[in-house]
């Protein structure tokens, strides 16, 4: 990086890369948090502190310190950002939300595959510190990721990036978006609940039943059962709160599971 002094322009340039950067994310950076704080609580002592232990050196030493690090790849580190620009997701909805190994994630390339892979090395006591430091980056997002409907949904609209709708802000008529960004952060913003606020909300909330099957793929599968359901492809463009009303409960739901889903995971792989 430039140590000289910094100039508008590029200053500029970096705030509308991040925008445009921002649909491909599943999940906004707070709802990626709420999984990983809803994980931590359900940690195991012993699955606790080998977090702690990786995440030493760390900015934010923390499960949702952390959950956003592989959306960001892309300006911190471009070449893994390229690499792993397919883990995010995996589009099954054109195909019945049947997941194929051999067709919807050849080489292992979506966040079915990448999650198998990346749990297997951050439980691979042999493998260097920091591979499985990276890979409990990988693990915390992708499992995020994958519980987000619109990236295990159809891949003709890009898990909906291509479906426009305008998502009312409570000043204004409402914003220009799209479906995949709505699902990834605008339904929970209409809940005007910092992380704190909005992580107790998701806890005084019943249980949600776990998914009969555990892994990935089942997870993959019920969350495109989700983004092909009736009435998520709103029949109009502005977004109301009949709309906001029905569909949020279910994107609160997705946080939960994936939560309990994410620390199932990470105390198999760190636990006794």
């Amino acid at each position: 990086m430039r140590r000289s002094r910094p100039t508008l322009l590029p200053i500029l340039i970096a705030a509308l890369l991040m925008l445009l950067a921002g649909p491909v994310g599943a999940w906004g950076p707070q709802g990626h948090r709420l999984v990983a704080a809803l994980a931590w609580s359900g940690l195991t002592p012993q699955a606790r502190a080998e977090v702690m232990v990786l995440l030493v050196g760390e900015s934010d030493p923390t499960l949702p310190g952390i959950a956003n690090w592989a959306d960001q790849l892309r300006a911190e580190d471009p070449d893994l950002g390229r690499r792993s620009a397919g883990w995010h997701y995996v589009n099954i909805g054109e195909e019945g939300c049947h997941y194929d190994a051999a067709r919807d994630c050849p080489g292992g390339n979506c966040v079915v595959g990448a999650i198998d892979r990346q749990l297997a090395i951050l439980a691979d006591h042999a493998q260097p510190l920091a591979a499985r430091r990276q890979a409990l980056k990988f693990v915390v997002h992708f499992v995020g990721d994958v519980h987000q409907p619109m990236h295990a949904g159809y891949g003709y609209d890009k898990g909906g990036n291509t479906v426009q709708v305008r998502v009312p802000d409570g000043s204004r008529d409402g914003d220009g978006s799209n479906l995949h960004r709505l699902w990834d952060s605008g339904l929970l913003n209409t809940a005007g609940l910092d992380d704190a606020a909005y992580l107790r909300h998701l806890q005084s909330l019943p249980p949600v039943p776990a998914s009969s099957v555990a892994g990935p793929a089942a997870w993959a599968e019920a969350s495109c059962a989700i983004a092909v359901q009736p009435g998520l492809y709103p029949p109009r463009a502005k977004i109301d709160d009949t709309y906001v009303q029905r569909w949020r409960p279910v994107a609160e739901a997705q946080l939960r599971r994936g939560g309990a889903q994410l620390a199932a995971l990470l105390n198999g792989a760190l636990g006794d």
